[in-house]
C-alpha cells in the first residue's frame, strides 16, 4: 500500500513551490530508510545511500522498487541533481507504468530544470490520469508550467483546482489572487 507525503517546499519566484511526493513503501527495511530519507529531506549523502543500499536488493517487489526510485529521485531533487532524479523517474515508470508519482515528480523536475515547460504540462497530466493520491500537487505544478507558457486560463483553472482540493496549502490561493476574471460577451455564430 502506498501513500504520498509533502517533503519540500521551495519559495515560488525562485522555483516554482512544488511539494515533490515521497512514495510510502511498507515495511521497515532500506526501502522505508529511503522513503523517510525523502520524506524529511535528510542530508542528500547519507539519504542516497540509503536508497541506493534498497535498490541492491534484488527481491523488492516492483511496486517497492519504483516507488524507492521515485524516492531516490526526490533525494536527488533536493540534492540539485535534476538530471539525476529525472533518471530515476524515468526508471520508476518503466518499472511500475501505473505509479502516478513517477510522472508528477518528473514534472516538477521538468520545471525546476527550465525550459521543458510543454514537456512537464504532458507529464503531470499523464500523473493526473492514473489518480494521484495528492492531486493538489500536480495540479499546481501544472499551473505554474501552463502559466510560463502563457496559457493563463488553464493556469487559472489548474490553481482553483489545486485550491478546492487542498484547502489548507495555502500557495494555490495566494496565487489565484494575482488573477483577474473578467466576464464578456462570447460571440455565437
Amino acid at each position: 500500500m502506498m501513500r504520498v507525503a509533502f517533503a519540500i517546499a521551495l519559495g515560488w519566484l525562485a522555483v516554482p513551490c512544488m511539494v515533490p511526493a515521497a512514495v510510502a513503501v511498507v515495511g521497515n527495511g532500506h526501502a522505508r530508510s529511503c522513503f523517510e530519507a525523502a520524506a524529511r529531506d535528510q542530508p542528500a549523502r547519507g539519504a542516497l545511500r540509503k536508497c541506493d543500499n534498497a535498490l541492491e536488493d534484488r527481491q523488492l517487489p516492483p511496486s517497492d522498487r519504483a516507488a524507492t526510485l521515485i524516492n531516490r529521485g526526490i533525494v536527488r531533487m533536493q540534492a540539485r541533481d535534476i538530471e539525476g532524479a529525472i533518471a530515476d523517474y524515468d526508471e520508476a515508470i518503466r518499472t511500475a507504468p501505473a505509479i502516478a508519482d513517477a510522472y508528477i515528480n518528473k514534472g516538477i523536475a521538468l520545471l525546476r530544470m527550465g525550459q521543458h515547460d510543454t514537456e512537464a504540462v504532458a507529464q503531470l497530466t499523464e500523473g493526473l490520469s492514473r489518480n494521484p493520491a495528492q492531486p493538489a500537487i500536480a495540479y499546481y505544478s501544472r499551473a505554474v508550467a501552463n502559466e510560463q507558457l502563457g496559457r493563463t486560463r488553464d493556469a487559472y483553472e489548474d490553481y482553483s483546482r489545486a485550491a478546492q482540493l487542498a484547502p489548507e496549502w495555502a500557495e494555490p490561493a495566494e496565487q489565484l489572487q494575482r488573477f483577474k476574471v473578467v466576464r464578456g460577451k462570447t460571440l455565437q455564430g
